[in-house]
């Protein structure tokens, strides 16, 4: 239901009970009765209608009522699932920066390892060099 047609259906709503209240009262007031008699009968129908309006305000606010306690379950529900949400992001981008963290240490190892294995060879490479030239000099 729309707003507008709420509004059309409280405004249909307000204008039966006036239209109630008014007919009421005029109906009382020309019928043939005595002073008395019709006193008592205009007190009774605006009893009723006080009454009918009682129960109106009373069924709105039960509605009103209702509507917040909904309102208020959705955005908790909301508010808790974002919170989920927001959890799970966390979790996997710490999985990801975990990842990262121990692909950039393999690298750095592997590199550390390869780099060691090249200095071993350059440094037997000039004590062999070393070697051949103290040879070759004292072969002189």
């Amino acid at each position: 239901m729309t707003n507008e047609e709420k509004g059309m259906g409280k405004g249909l709503l307000i204008g039966v009970f006036t239209g109630a209240a008014v007919g009421s009262i005029f109906a009382l007031l020309y019928a043939p009765k005595s002073g008395k008699k019709l006193r008592e009968e205009i007190k009774s129908k605006s009893q009723d209608l006080i009454e009918d309006a009682d129960q109106y305000i009373s069924d709105v606010k039960e509605k009103a009522f209702q509507l917040i306690k909904d309102v208020k379950k959705k955005s908790e529900f909301l508010v808790s699932d974002a919170e989920e949400k927001v959890d799970a992001l966390l979790d996997e981008s710490e999985k990801i920066f975990n990842d990262a963290k121990n692909k950039v240490g393999n690298y750095i190892q592997s590199a550390k390892t390869k780099l060691d294995k090249e200095t071993e060879h350059l440094e037997s490479s000039i004590k062999a060099g070393k070697d051949a030239y103290k040879f070759e000099k004292e072969a002189r």
